[in-house]
């Protein structure tokens, strides 16, 4: 119930989140699914959180105090990490053990999925994002498609499977992001508004970070002018050669009496 992206383009990266948690005609919440960590000049890390919310809260408060990955005598947190790659398994092995733990307490291994998105950069590495899944595994964006998504993404996805590439400039990746977030919200009741995002560019080391409210003007504007832009679109293609755009008026029947 929710839907997170990340964005890596040659100038950087670009995370957006929404925070809705429920979802009914009388039973909305919201809960913050961005989570940014920055040692300023020396990395910033974002993870964008999906599924279970008791799966993800505590996975994320084991690597805030230090999880002890396997083989090791010392625990390890964000801001220990040496490469990002590491960063992934800390998150990964605390995923997992989260949900393995509450899935012999309770049996409910479906119910319990979870999945995670890490992006940023540590100084001296390169910029990467990776998509963590609830076995702790994961898998790294590539060139090919520079983008990752969780959670409902299916509505906002062929967007930018058209037109994000990997030398899109950040506010082109910034706005295709958030029309994919714009389509989703009209389909889909399970995601909403706010939006949080980070902006990193590359070897910057710095994010910029954001919150889009419902009413947020560029947002509203941006949702009016592509369905303005959509229906325009669709009015100049021609129709299908097979069907007659304009139908000849039936034959007349005459009735004699």
């Amino acid at each position: 119930m929710t839907y997170c992206v990340g964005m890596m383009v040659n100038d950087g990266l670009a995370m957006i989140a929404d925070t809705r948690t429920n979802a009914g005609v009388d039973n909305i919440s919201s809960y913050k699914k961005l989570h940014v960590t920055e040692v300023t000049g020396e990395r910033i890390i974002g993870i964008c959180t999906a599924g279970n919310l008791s799966v993800t809260q505590t996975a994320l408060s084991m690597v805030a105090e230090g999880v002890r990955m396997p083989g090791q005598d010392h625990v390890e947190t964000l801001e220990t990490a040496p490469t990002l790659f590491r960063a992934a398994q800390i998150v990964g092995h605390a995923l997992a053990e989260v949900r393995n733990e509450l899935t012999s307490m309770r049996a409910e291994a479906p119910r319990l999925s979870a999945s995670m998105l890490l992006g940023g950069q540590i100084k001296g590495g390169k910029m990467g994002l990776y998509l963590i899944y609830a076995e702790g595994n994961f898998i790294e964006c590539g060139l090919d498609t520079p983008y990752l998504q969780i959670g409902e993404f299916k509505y906002g996805k062929p967007i930018l499977d058209r037109a994000l590439r990997p030398d899109t400039p950040m506010a082109e990746a910034v706005k295709l992001g958030l029309i994919s977030f714009d389509s989703t919200i009209r389909s889909n009741i399970a995601v909403g508004p706010p939006f949080d995002m980070v902006v990193i560019g590359r070897d910057a080391l710095h994010g910029e970070q954001r919150r889009i409210e419902a009413d947020d003007p560029y947002f509203k504007d941006l949702g009016r002018r592509w369905s303005e832009s959509l229906a325009a679109a669709h009015r100049a293609m021609p129709p299908p050669p097979w069907l007659d755009p304009q139908p000849s008026a039936r034959p007349s029947i005459s009735v004699v009496g």
